[in-house]
């Protein structure tokens, strides 16, 4: 795992990829979990009786379960050290290109692709692009946003 610690070095590593992390492989149950905590039961996630006759021929997860899983994509990758606070403070861009079949496996790419001064510290955007095992297209893309405020 990378850490990035101090100013400088986070600084230093803007445009650099950080790493790949582990494929994960989505299951079922993990989707049905995710449908509980949202409440998002749509049968293409959650019926795979139903989604067997769907147009992807089983069920697929929830985009948002692809995208809550860059976190901990990224603890396996990097993280930032140092004292100071860390916040997530927001997303700039998120796209789902391909949909995520019950049984497939993902992992992240990710990329330390901003940085910038900020009266309180530095603000990050991290890309992560969501690779699909034997898929040409991504599952997900998105830009997070980091606040690393300096220590009080």
């Amino acid at each position: 795992m990378r850490v990035l610690t101090g100013r400088e070095e986070v600084a230093a590593a803007a445009g650099e990829e950080l790493g790949v992390s582990d494929w994960l492989r989505i299951t079922q149950e993990r989707i049905d979990a995710f449908a509980d905590a949202t409440g998002d039961h749509q049968w293409i996630h959650v019926d795979p009786e139903r989604a067997a006759s769907g147009p992807f021929g089983k069920t697929i997860a929830h985009g948002y379960l692809t995208l809550s899983l860059v976190p901990f994509f990224g603890s396996e990758v990097f993280a930032f050290g140092g004292d100071g606070a860390k916040l997530n403070y927001g997303t700039n861009k998120v796209r789902f290109p391909a949909p995520v079949p019950v049984g497939s496996r993902i992992r992240a790419r990710i990329e330390l692709a901003q940085v910038s001064e900020i009266p309180a510290g530095q603000q990050c955007v991290v890309k992560y692009t969501v690779e699909l095992e034997g898929s040409e297209k991504p599952a997900c893309i998105a830009e997070t946003v980091v606040l690393l405020l300096d220590r009080a």
